[in-house]
């Protein structure tokens, strides 16, 4: 029997475990019979009673395992680090506000069988807020045109890996992992599947605005040097202009000294719009500069707490593959 490690991560998600739970069991039992399914939590250290429920679920399922991180690492490193200890022959990787639909598990499932090492579950429409969804969709695509690599739009990770993807994101040295720039840059065979995502139900969302740009910022920094080009290409255009101009006005005063009006407005107009392209192509040198340094030290991409139930399912796992 083959096993499917469904890998949820979370963080104040109490609202949401038991129904996560349910509902993807549902799936397998109704829909997956001849799949094992394990559940997988891994939680970035929440406040609420999220582990509590975790651990509660652990103890009553064995194949329920878990992972507790010893502090909030950031949403992106635990997603990569649950998605790297999944112990089954695939991975799901799906969210604890139930936007992207456990429903949609048979299908990614039916295309790995088929041979796809990558299943990607794309939204093909959404309900969550306009404006965000907006945003994204601009995020899309200015990282699609000014990266190196095809990026997947309307992407978040939702979807099925097979284990030669895991083993390969195992043995990977990063400590700012891009999950959906490794998937489009490792080449793996990938089929997408359509969705229609939909609004949270339960709880309120942690992914602020700023989570939000760090990862943004990330995929920016990760695969794209368009935008180092685009600085120099600036820099070397206004540098040029404004040696014209300064040569303009100083043949100009030699030639009309008491009549020609030096002026204070276009040095200022000058200063200010220099120092302006000066002070936004710093700020984006320091992205990539910040994420740079995080790289080389080589920090591990969290470290746990605890993890429950792993030995239990190995074992669970052993006897029957001894039976058959």
């Amino acid at each position: 029997m083959k096993t499917i490690s469904v890998v949820v991560p979370t963080y104040n998600e109490e609202t949401n475990v038991k129904e996560v739970y349910c509902r993807v069991n549902n799936v397998f039992e109704e829909q997956l019979p001849d799949y094992r399914c394990n559940l997988m939590f891994i939680d970035n250290c929440s406040k609420d009673k999220t582990r509590e429920l975790i651990t509660r679920l652990c103890e009553e399922d064995k194949t329920v395992t878990s992972i507790f991180n010893a502090k909030n690492f950031g949403f992106n490193r635990s997603l990569f680090y649950g998605l790297s200890q999944a112990p089954g022959d695939c991975a799901v990787l799906m969210f604890a506000d139930m936007q992207d639909p456990p429903e949609m598990i048979p299908a990614f499932v039916s295309e790995w069988e088929n041979g796809y090492k990558i299943v990607a579950g794309i939204k093909s429409k959404s309900k969550e807020n306009p404006f965000k969804y907006f945003l994204r969709k601009c995020y899309y695509h200015v990282i699609k045109n000014i990266s190196e690599i095809d990026h997947i739009n309307q992407f978040d990770g939702f979807g099925l890996y097979d284990h030669s993807f895991i083993e390969v994101i195992r043995e990977m040295d990063d400590s700012l992992p891009y999950l959906r720039g490794i998937i489009a840059e490792l080449g793996f065979q990938r089929k997408d599947v359509t969705y229609e995502q939909v609004t949270r139900k339960n709880g309120k969302s942690s992914f602020n605005f700023m989570a939000l740009y760090d990862l943004a910022m990330l995929g920016i920094t990760s695969y794209s040097k368009v935008i180092m080009h685009i600085a120099t290409i600036i820099g070397a255009c206004v540098s040029g202009l404004s040696f014209l101009v300064a040569i303009y006005t100083l043949v100009m005063k030699l030639l009309n000294w008491n009549t020609f009006p030096f002026g204070s407005a276009a040095t200022q107009v000058g200063i200010f719009l220099l120092g302006s392209l000066q002070l936004f192509f710093i700020g984006l040198v320091g992205e990539y500069i910040v994420n740079i340094n995080t790289r080389v030290m080589h920090h591990p991409l969290v470290i746990e707490e605890q993890r429950i139930n792993f030995d239990k399912l190995s074992e669970l796992m052993k006897e029957e593959s001894t039976l058959e």
